[in-house]
């Protein structure tokens, strides 16, 4: 019988720092948004913290007893990581707590005057569409779907193909962005848009830079983008 990863101690320690991880980043979120709010009594920060819970509980399930070194290695940045990809991502970061800040603010002193429940439900839709679906989706149909730009030689990486990969070369991205322009209509700030709309552009250039990567370093993978034209968007980029 083929032994689990999990027996691997790097393996189960990686995916246990990955559990402690989101966790404790899914609690600071809900710490965040209704320490600034001010109040428990805001279905828009509970259906938010709801997309995060829900994205953990599904990557959990549906990845770790299958595929656990994805997730040790997204536990932490190992080497290879391009520059450039660590510092979009602190500008990704600083966008993301941004918007969420903002938000919460706007909540709380009422900045926006209120949308009409139909929008904000739409927000909500794009939001979990974006990362419940289609982001858990990728994860699943991609072995090697890491938190850091690196071609994982270590791992034997290979072109993903399946699932979204058939429509779009990236995804995950595209799922993410859903999420940062579904969320200021959630949470009814449209001041949010500023910091969110940074947040879809950081994700722009990184798609940009990390499909030059692939297709430079990662055998298979040019050949593939001949075949799946759109980076993003069917039909348009």
């Amino acid at each position: 019988m083929k032994a689990s990863p999990l027996e691997d101690p790097e393996v189960r320690s990686g995916a246990i720092r990955w559990m402690i991880r989101e966790t404790a980043g899914n609690l600071i979120l809900i710490a965040l948004l209704f320490g600034i709010v001010g109040r428990w009594d805001w279905w828009a920060g509970w259906a938010l913290s709801g997309i995060y819970i829900v994205w953990s509980a599904a990557t959990a399930v549906l990845i770790l007893p299958v595929n656990p070194e994805m997730l040790a290695e997204r536990a932490r940045p190992r080497p290879g990581t391009k520059r450039w990809d660590t510092i979009l991502l602190v500008a990704l970061g600083v966008a993301m707590l941004a918007e969420y800040v903002v938000a919460s603010m706007d909540a709380r002193w009422g900045w926006t005057p209120p949308m009409p429940l139909a929008v904000r439900i739409a927000g909500l839709m794009a939001a979990a569409l974006g990362y419940d679906v289609l982001l858990v989706w990728a994860m699943v149909s991609n072995a090697y779907f890491i938190a850091t730009v690196r071609i994982q030689s270590d791992r034997g990486q290979a072109v993903a193909t399946g699932g979204p990969y058939r429509y779009v070369r990236h995804p995950g991205y595209l799922g993410t962005i859903l999420l940062h322009l579904g969320v200021p209509f959630l949470l009814n700030s449209l001041w949010a848009l500023i910091p969110g709309v940074l947040g879809v552009l950081v994700l722009v250039v990184r798609t940009v830079l990390e499909d030059r990567t692939l297709q430079a370093e990662l055998p298979g993978y040019a050949a593939y983008a001949g075949r799946v034209r759109y980076r993003l968007l069917p039909g348009v980029w």
